[in-house]
Formats: structure tokens, C-alpha cells, sequence
């Protein structure tokens, strides 16, 4: 494996000094403000905008997966294409998802008792009214990230480590990704916690977040970490699914790579580096897609491949009154 030069020391644990970056507006009238905290990366590497807190300890919750699959390509996971953006992915719960999963179980020459994620409905609403409507139980093939469960089983098997135990942090799988964590994002890890599936949850700090993502879009091709940045890009919707923003966004940027996950957080990078962070203080995902188009505007994306991500409606009996909308320190003329 090949480990950054230098590994920084973990970021501080404190309550992150969030800014506002969002805002909601009815009839003209700011409603409500979310707070959070934002980086851009030039391709550089260096900081061309930070609002918040970007060097405290956070969780990066799903956002984190593209690195959990670059770990697992490294430790001799051999998937690509679809069922590689599904290892990587925040499912929706689609037929496509589940048979991807199903595959990967295949593969692994296990079965779905084999899951140690939680059981779930799917996580697309229309997916999952249907599901409930036909009588379905909450199932971990269901959950969003049963395609990392199941890669993670994969990987697990092929190195000849224990199965009933993986989601153990000390667990050889769970040690392997730590230490590619720590690499990518350049900084030790500060506290290691559960995520919402019960995979081990490393905090790193939004601007480490963003160094990962600029790792991956920059590696060379055929590398662990180009082979997880084409096979999400080429199958966004194996990613997250067929009606999610993130996918849509992968469409509409050339060359983007971006990932969100839960208690609004998203990442992105373009194939020369530079790339963006974002964390909602409240959590709200309503505010988590504007703002990294914003952020991406003060990127350099060009603003009309953004222009249907950029805000959200709000309506007053049945019509538009307002939006919500990115805080003016995003506005790339605010300097």
C-alpha cells in the first residue's frame, strides 16, 4: 500500500463554530437560517474558501464510503463497474440495488443472513410506499448500505478474516480502512464511533473530507482510487439512485465525482482537484444540495450546469412564495 508522506495529527473534538450558509425565505422575508460549515480546494490543494469550521471533528457519515471502497479495492476487493458504485453507494432500495447486492453475495459465497447491517425499508419514498403496500418487512438487503455490507463480506472472505465479526473496529477489514482513512485524508483519525448501519464511523475534520475526495478524482487511472471514482461517476444511479440530486449532479458536471451523506453532509471533486466539503449544522438535507452547488460555483463549475441545484421552492397553497437559497458568502461576486 502506499500511505500519504505525512499523516497529521487528529483534529480537535469541540463544538464546531458553524456560519450561516443557507437561507430560507417566504414572501421576501428571511424565514429561517441554517448553519454549517464549507470548504473549496483549488487544485492545488490549497484553501480557496472556508466558512464554519473546517479543521474540527466531525462525522462524515456516508460521504465517507468512496473511501471505504478504495480501502477494500486495496485490501483485494475485485468489483468495478456497477457492482463497484454499489459497494461505494446510499442506495435508494431499487430492484437494481437489490440485485446488485444479491450478486455481491454471490460472489462472496454468502447470503443475506451473512448482513450485519440493520434491518430497513428502502430509502427512496416512493420505493418504499410500494414496498409497504405489497406487505415487505424491513430487510437488511433493504438498507441503503447493504451494498457496502456486502462488499465488506467479500473483501473479508477473500483475505480469509473471520465474517460474523467484521463490523468490529479491530477487526483486520475494519483496520485495513482506517488506515486508508488516514491516508487519503491526510490526518489521524480523532475518535472511531458506530454509523447508523453499525459500520465503524472514523471522524476526521470537513477540510480532510475534502482532501479524500481531491485523492480520489486525481489518482491515476487503474488505481483503487480512480477505478471508485469512474465506476460512480459512470453509474451514479447504482450510487444513490434513479430520482437522487447526487446522481443528477454527476450528470450534469462532467468529470464530477460527489457523494452525500446523512446529517447533511457532501463531498465533491473534479478530475484536477479541486473540490468542495460541506456539513449542515442542523443536519438538513433540504440545505445540503445548494449549498454544494454554491460551493462548486466558487469552485469554478460553471454556474449554468448548476442552475437546477441551486435552490429549492418553497411554496404558500400550492404556489411558489420563496426558496431556500445559499447565505451571500457563497455568492462567487461576494469575493
Amino acid at each position: 500500500m502506499t500511505y500519504a508522506a505525512s499523516i497529521a495529527a487528529a483534529p480537535l473534538i469541540r463544538e464546531p463554530l458553524h456560519a450561516p450558509v443557507a437561507q430560507l425565505v417566504r414572501g421576501g422575508v428571511v424565514e429561517g437560517i441554517h448553519y454549517g460549515s464549507v470548504v473549496v480546494l483549488a487544485a492545488d490543494g490549497g484553501v480557496d474558501l472556508q466558512i464554519g469550521d473546517i479543521e474540527a471533528a466531525f462525522h462524515p457519515r456516508s460521504a465517507l464510503k468512496p473511501v471505504q471502497a478504495v480501502a477494500m479495492l486495496r485490501a483485494g476487493l475485485p468489483l468495478d463497474g456497477e457492482l463497484l458504485s454499489l459497494a461505494a453507494a446510499s442506495h435508494s432500495g431499487e430492484e437494481r440495488h437489490l440485485a446488485g447486492t444479491r450478486r455481491i453475495l454471490e460472489l462472496a459465497g454468502v447470503t443475506e443472513d451473512d448482513l450485519r447491517n440493520v434491518p430497513d425499508l428502502p430509502y427512496d419514498p416512493v420505493v418504499r410506499d410500494v414496498w409497504i403496500r405489497e406487505g415487505r418487512l424491513p430487510s437488511r438487503l433493504a438498507q441503503n448500505c447493504s451494498g457496502k455490507h456486502a462488499a465488506m463480506l467479500m473483501t473479508a472472505r477473500l483475505n480469509g478474516w473471520s465474517l460474523d465479526d467484521y463490523l468490529d473496529p479491530v477487526h483486520p477489514l475494519q483496520q485495513a480502512i482506517a488506515e486508508i482513512v488516514e491516508d487519503l485524508t491526510g490526518q489521524a483519525i480523532a475518535r472511531v464511533t458506530v454509523d447508523g448501519c453499525g459500520a465503524p464511523l472514523f471522524s476526521v475534520s470537513l477540510h480532510g473530507l475534502a482532501r479524500a475526495a481531491a485523492r480520489i478524482t486525481t489518482a491515476p487511472a487503474g488505481t483503487p482510487e480512480a477505478r471508485v471514482a469512474d465506476a460512480m461517476r459512470e453509474h451514479a444511479e447504482m450510487a444513490s439512485g434513479s430520482g437522487r440530486d447526487v446522481a443528477a449532479l454527476m450528470r450534469a458536471v462532467p468529470g464530477l465525482l460527489t457523494k452525500d451523506g446523512f446529517e447533511g453532509v457532501q463531498m465533491a471533486a473534479l478530475p484536477d482537484g479541486r473540490a468542495v466539503a460541506v456539513k449542515i449544522a442542523d443536519g438538513a438535507d433540504r440545505a445540503r444540495g445548494p449549498v454544494a452547488a454554491a460551493a462548486l460555483v466558487r469552485a469554478g463549475v460553471d454556474p449554468a450546469l448548476l442552475a437546477e441545484f441551486g435552490s429549492v421552492p418553497l411554496l404558500g397553497g400550492g404556489a411558489v412564495v420563496g426558496g431556500l437559497r445559499p447565505a451571500r458568502v457563497l455568492d462567487p461576486l461576494s469575493g
